[in-house]
């Protein structure tokens, strides 16, 4: 017999995309879905990213690139950090990655003792603890709820802290909440993770997506960008349009570049070299024209949303000012968001993501509700929802 490894044990199912596949099952029946589950923008993606990308495969010219990802891409992104945030970030730590996952991972591999724990907000990104078990640590909750915009505290994280903590991972913009932290807040929670010894790793991976407030970086902040124990993850999928690329970044301190370099070339070799020369055009200022017109939809789907939710009896107690999700309370109209999920789905075409992906803070009590789709399609949902039966 195989012998499986125990920690598969502890990984769960993404849920989400369990509902996506029975979304597809309905819909090849005929069922018309409106898809309100999965955080992928229905936009394509950008058409000079796809131009530079076929030209780029047009030549024939496709090799591996150096592990830490195309010279040329490492400087366009601390271009970006330079010409959008003022941050003065060396393109020598910044590492190319396949995918943000791939960002969190190298990451993780980089700093991991087996037994280590993590502290991560919950709810939070699911695969974030399970990426943490994977390296042999294992994840800590904080339950945070609306009163702290579902975000960790320094108090909280100061308390929580034990002699075997690693570090604390924050997510701004957040999934599930749209929730942000600010500069300051930033700081305030390197400060903990400082005088701990441990290390802070900041994913910013909806960076961008922001409504309402301007999108920021730690590594603005001149003293969290000499920090020589932050991590700062990003991703060319969210803003940038480009899921199916499989593209991201790390930002890492100088001192263990080396290591990661080393790391990603077992893991990976190289990230996928079309993405890459595609990327190149992501900064472009006919790119970035596109991006922000999106973002301006993106935040009229958000305020389609938000009352139309909560005329029908969600509870949305912190409205969320980036990504493209919402976090509601279905407590009114539902026990379980998990059965409240289903009947959805199957009742009325409408697919969101109950609680229980993001962790096991009150998840019975929510929905994550992603604006990626059209806006009349949201209004349809919020109708269909309306003629559920009680």
């Amino acid at each position: 017999m195989l012998h499986r490894s125990t920690r598969l044990d502890e990984i769960q199912p993404f849920h989400v995309m369990e509902l996506l596949r029975r979304a597809r099952e309905l819909e090849a029946q005929g069922r018309d879905i409106i898809h309100m589950e999965v955080g992928e923008p229905d936009f394509p993606t950008p058409q000079p990213i796809v131009e530079a990308a076929t030209r780029f495969i047009a030549s024939g010219d496709v090799h591996y690139t150096p592990g830490l990802g195309l010279p040329a891409l490492r400087e366009a992104i601390a271009r970006f950090y330079h010409d959008r945030f003022g941050a003065d970030v060396s393109p020598e730590r910044i590492i190319v990655t396949s995918g943000a996952s791939g960002a969190l991972m190298l990451a993780l591999a980089a700093t991991t003792d087996p037994g280590d724990e993590w502290l991560l907000p919950d709810p939070g990104y699911p695969s974030n603890r399970h990426l943490v078990r994977s390296f042999e640590g294992r994840a800590r909750a904080l339950p945070v709820d609306a009163a702290s915009r579902y975000q960790p505290t320094p108090a909280q994280v100061d308390a929580a802290w034990g002699e075997r903590v690693r570090g604390l991972m924050v997510a701004t913009p957040s999934n599930p909440t749209g929730t942000l932290l600010n500069t300051a807040e930033i700081t305030a929670l390197h400060g903990v993770t400082h005088a701990r010894r441990g290390v802070l790793l900041v994913d910013e991976i909806y960076q961008g997506l922001t409504y309402g407030v301007a999108s920021s970086t730690a590594l603005a902040h001149p003293v969290l960008n000499a920090a020589d124990d932050l991590f700062v993850v990003n991703s060319f999928s969210k803003y940038f349009g480009m899921t199916g690329w499989r593209l991201g970044w790390l930002v890492a301190p100088s001192g263990i570049v080396r290591d990661i370099e080393k790391l990603a070339q077992h893991f990976f070799i190289s990230p996928s070299t079309p993405a890459q020369h595609a990327a190149l055009a992501a900064f472009r200022p006919e790119t970035l024209e596109i991006l922000e017109a999106r973002r301006r939809e993106f935040a009229a789907r958000r305020d389609t949303l938000l009352p139309a939710l909560r005329e029908l009896g969600f509870t949305v107690a912190t409205e969320p000012q980036g990504a493209f999700y919402i976090y509601a309370d279905v407590s009114k109209l539902a026990e379980d968001s998990e059965a409240f999920a289903r009947r959805l789905i199957e009742e009325a075409g409408v697919a969101a993501t109950p609680g229980l992906d993001f962790g096991h803070h009150l998840p019975r009590k929510h929905l994550r509700i992603a604006y990626t789709t059209r806006r009349e399609r949201l209004l349809e949902a919020a109708e269909r929802i309306a003629r559920l039966a009680p």
